[in-house]
Parts: structure tokens; C-alpha cells; sequence
């Protein structure tokens, strides 16, 4: 039987999850383990993967490996693999999701942040795609992999602009590899997610009016009928790259965006100018981005009151999610 018409369980194989000590990476990690897989996580924080470690061991007979690895170095990314394979036996399915969410008006930033966003978002994928793929195409099962864009990837989002450009690559090169991979025997899935509840607004950089774009962003991704639970994500992307799926939008919101944006581009960029106009305006000339986690809260009470409504299930997230030092 050929690997891409076999029944889709994944029960014994190896993965790896890039960017999986925290967020979406560890619960995408936790699903796998649940498909019975040896699981690598993979990020650059060692204490981080070792929290992810302890909370993913949580569930009885999980098989968790860690690896310290920055995905922007092409040649850590060929150590980790190659030392996977032989410590698994060879490596089946990865998920590349490493990544990093600037937010700013564009007016704040310059080169540098879009730059930093291609090297972790783009450079990063793309090292895990190319080094992964002599590994999967040698799976017996059939090799999967997955690159994690974003509804941002589909279109461009304003005060986003950085990961909003670098995900688009990553759409794109997703696209290119399933057609170029699979008579090889190997799948590969794009993934788009909309807003989740993952508790990444703590990581997540901010610039120009902080206050107000940590208040926004926060909340924004914080309100169930915008955003997504994140374990409901994590176990869809799955689902989906177990079932070898070329494509996988989530949220009604981010399947409404890319569609608007696909038959009617003009007009949505034109809408997307008009909600641009309500968010934060650019303060200043700008300076160094900071961490979502240093960002002191909205000064402005009633602006208080709304961000900590609208993020109480992200804050949730970020505490169940390793998101935040124990």
C-alpha cells in the first residue's frame, strides 16, 4: 500500500515540533503524544523546554525528548535532526512553528524588525523544511510535514506588518514544497490559524503607543467569538496533518478574511485601512520593541477595564500554556 493512500494513524512514529516549549507548540506536541508518537520539542530556552517536559509528561506514557536549537541557524537545525533520527530510529512527522509577533505601527519600526521576523518566521521554517526533508522522504510511513502560517500570511494586517510579511512566505513556500515533495512520498500541510487563546500576548513584542497596542492585541486575542480555544487548534492542525490535509484555515473569522481577501483584494485592503484607522496611533519616531509581560497595563481606567475583560481567558492561556515562569 502506498504511504499517501495508508489509514492516517500515527501510533509509533517520531515527530518534532519546532517552537514547542510553549503556546501552540506544546499543546500541537501534547496531541502527538496523545497519537502515541515520540516527541521532540524543540525551541531555543532550555528552562522553557524543560517545563514543557515536566507538563507534557503529565499525561502516563508520553515519550518527550527536548532539543535546544535556534531555528535560525541552519547548521543547529542539521545537528538536531540528525541526532533525532538516530536516537527515534528516523523521523516521520515534523511541525515547524517557531516564531516571534511584533506589534507596532509600521511608522515605529524599520528594517530591522521586518528582518528579525523573516530570520525567526521565514529562515526558520525554512531551515526546518530543508533539513527535515531527507529524513521524511526516508520514513516508511511516509514522511508529514507542517508549516504553521497564519491568517496574517493571507493578507496583510495592519500593525502586524512584520509577521504579517513573513508568514506570507511561509505560505508560500508551504504550497511550493507539498508539490514538489510529494512524489517523494512525503506530505506537506499550510496551516493558517486565526486568533487564538494561547497566551503568546506575553511574548509578543510591542512598539510606538505600547500601552495601547498591548491593550488591543491582548484583548483582541483574548474574545471568544474573535479568537479560538488553543488546545481546539492544536488538536485540528493534527488531525489535519494526520489526514495529510494540503490546507488547514482555522477560525470562521480567518477563513472569511482569506476568502474576502481571495476574490475581492481591492476592496479588502480598502477595508482593512478603514479598521486601521481605530487602532493606536504612532507615537514619536519609535524605539526598542519590548516583551508583551513587561508592558505596564493601560492607563486610562475604562481602557484597564476592557483589556482585562477582553484577555482574561488569554492570561488563562499563558499560565496553563508555559507562557510564564512557574
Amino acid at each position: 500500500m502506498s504511504p499517501l493512500t495508508a489509514p492516517p494513524s500515527m501510533s509509533g512514529l517520531s515527530a518534532v515540533v519546532t517552537g514547542g516549549s510553549r503556546g501552540l507548540g506544546l499543546l500541537m506536541a501534547r496531541q502527538l503524544a496523545a497519537q502515541n508518537c515520540t516527541v521532540t520539542i524543540v525551541a531555543r530556552d532550555g528552562e522553557e523546554l524543560k517545563r514543557a517536559e515536566e507538563l507534557l509528561h503529565q499525561r502516563p506514557g508520553a515519550h518527550i525528548r527536548t532539543a535546544v536549537c535556534d531555528v535560525r541557524d541552519r547548521e543547529a537545525v542539521r545537528e538536531m535532526f540528525d541526532a533525532t533520527a538516530q536516537y527515534c530510529g528516523g523521523i516521520d512527522v515534523v511541525i515547524a512553528n517557531a516564531g516571534i509577533i511584533q506589534v507596532a505601527p509600521v511608522k515605529s519600526i524599520g528594517a530591522d524588525e521586518f528582518d528579525a521576523a523573516m530570520d525567526t518566521i521565514f529562515h526558520g521554517a525554512l531551515h526546518t523544511s530543508l533539513e527535515a526533508l531527507p529524513h521524511l522522504r526516508r520514513s516508511r510511513a511516509g514522511g508529514r510535514l507542517a508549516l504553521i502560517g497564519s491568517v496574517g500570511g493571507l493578507l496583510g494586517v495592519p500593525h502586524l506588518l512584520p509577521y504579517s510579511c513573513a508568514k506570507s512566505a511561509v505560505g508560500a513556500l508551504a504550497e511550493g514544497l507539498y508539490a514538489e515533495a510529494a512524489p517523494d512520498g512525503v506530505t506537506v500541510t499550510a496551516v493558517h490559524p486565526g486568533l487564538m487563546r494561547t497566551g503568546s500576548h506575553l511574548h509578543a513584542e510591542f512598539g510606538g503607543p505600547q500601552r495601547q497596542e498591548f491593550a488591543w492585541f491582548s484583548a483582541l486575542a483574548g474574545t471568544p467569538l474573535v479568537s479560538m480555544d488553543a488546545g481546539r487548534a492544536a488538536k485540528a492542525i493534527v488531525r489535519g496533518v494526520q489526514r495529510r490535509r494540503t490546507r488547514i484555515v482555522l477560525t470562521p473569522a480567518a477563513r472569511a478574511a482569506g476568502f474576502a481577501h481571495g476574490v475581492a483584494p481591492a476592496l479588502t485592503t480598502r477595508l482593512t485601512a478603514l479598521s486601521a484607522r481605530a487602532l493606536p496611533a504612532a507615537d514619536g519616531d519609535g524605539g526598542a520593541l519590548r516583551e508583551g509581560a513587561s508592558v505596564e497595563p493601560p492607563s486610562h481606567p475604562v481602557a484597564r477595564k476592557l483589556r482585562a475583560w477582553g484577555s482574561a481567558l488569554n492570561d488563562r492561556a499563558a499560565r496553563a500554556y508555559n507562557q510564564r515562569a512557574a
